[in-house]
């Protein structure tokens, strides 16, 4: 009885790992039927195409792009590179064939443009502004030139009427002038138009009053080396008088400048030993006999006395050698130092000894209003 208890519950058991493992396969043929179910769907739907994946897209530029891409781009496929780009022989749909590159498609375009203008005339542009025809260069250009500031600084000038060619206002900007020939004025003074240069030295003592000296000695060349423009000096001082001596090369003001016609006057102080007497002034003023004839101060005053040292100044307009100290010789009282400390409308201030100094454009205007230039 035993035994046959034994085999039952034996046979029990294997039949019970027997449908369990019979479960496992029917839940492991479930687990495979949803991919099999998955691929059946998928042949159901067979014409349908499939979307390649981003790796393999291919994106085409130019009128033959694909609708998988856009039908322009940057980069290599712009530039028809190894994943993109126009290819020889693709068409539009129109029958006509695209160039294999942009060059070529240029060059055709530009052929095409020749072909269709060959026979037209060449077509003139209006001019920008009335009167561009002129001769000449615009009035803002000549005087930012002079040194009157930029050229918008100068055409406030003329807003402001300031500005005068010929002798007229000018009330417009625009106009043209000849700098050779016109006559250009701001603020009534004139403008150096041309190329000029105007410089101020304040010569020391001891420097010849030549742009060259033979002997070797200083001179006021030897101030202006570095000048691409010659230049030359307007009068001259002796050799132990200091001051002002100009230094130009234009060649009319020069010649003005120490013309006796014009008379431009010149201030000097002088250091004489005294005493003086009172009616000095009025003897340098009526006249002095010297050797080439009389000469007569302008003007004179005594600036300064130290004991029987006295500081005077002489105005005169004339310009002959040594004119100053054989005067004062002459009237008794020898010169021991003696300084030009103006000439004409320019003064020698506060200019240190040996300084060379650039004319403003104010103060060339007043040496040609002082000679009618």
């Amino acid at each position: 009885m035993r035994s046959s208890s034994g085999r039952n519950s034996s046979g029990n058991n294997g039949g019970s790992r027997g449908g369990n493992s019979g479960g496992r396969g029917g839940s492991s043929g479930g687990r495979g039927n949803p991919r099999g179910a998955g691929g059946n769907r998928d042949d159901k739907q067979g014409g349908r195409p499939k979307k390649p994946r981003p790796e393999e897209r291919r994106y085409d530029v130019g009128p033959g792009g694909t609708q998988d891409g856009p039908k322009s781009g940057r980069g290599a496929s712009a530039r028809g590179g190894a994943k993109g780009g126009p290819r020889q022989g693709q068409g539009t749909g129109r029958g006509r064939s695209v160039p294999a590159t942009s060059r070529e498609y240029e060059a055709r375009a530009e052929e095409r443009n020749r072909e269709r203008y060959a026979g037209k005339k060449d077509v003139k542009p209006p001019k920008t502004f009335p009167g561009a025809e002129q001769e000449g260069e615009r009035l803002q250009k000549v005087l930012a030139r002079a040194g009157y500031g930029s050229r918008r600084a100068c055409e406030e000038l003329v807003e402001q009427a300031r500005v005068e060619v010929n002798g007229e206002i000018v009330l417009e900007q625009g106009k043209r002038v000849d700098p050779e020939k016109d006559e250009v004025k701001v603020d009534g003074l004139t403008v150096a138009t041309q190329s000029y240069q105007f410089f101020s030295l304040n010569k020391p003592a001891g420097v010849v009053s030549t742009m060259e000296d033979n002997e070797g000695r200083q001179c006021l060349g030897d101030y202006v080396t570095n000048r691409e423009t010659r230049l030359f000096h307007v009068g001259r001082l002796d050799t132990e008088t200091e001051g002002v001596i100009l230094l130009t090369n234009h060649g009319e003001l020069a010649h003005r400048l120490t013309h006796p016609r014009y008379g431009v006057k010149k201030v000097y102080l002088a250091h004489i030993v005294g005493p003086i007497p009172r009616d000095l002034g009025k003897q340098l003023k009526d006249g002095i006999q010297l050797e080439d004839g009389y000469a007569k101060a302008d003007h004179f005053r005594v600036v300064e006395q130290t004991g029987k040292n006295y500081l005077v100044e002489v105005t005169l307009h004339e310009g002959r050698k040594h004119i100053v100290r054989r005067m004062l010789a002459e009237a008794g009282f020898p010169v021991d130092k003696l300084v030009r400390v103006a000439f004409g409308p320019i003064t020698l201030g506060d200019q240190k000894s040996g300084w060379l100094r650039r004319l403003s454009n104010t103060e060339v205007g007043m040496l040609m209003q002082e000679v009618d230039l």
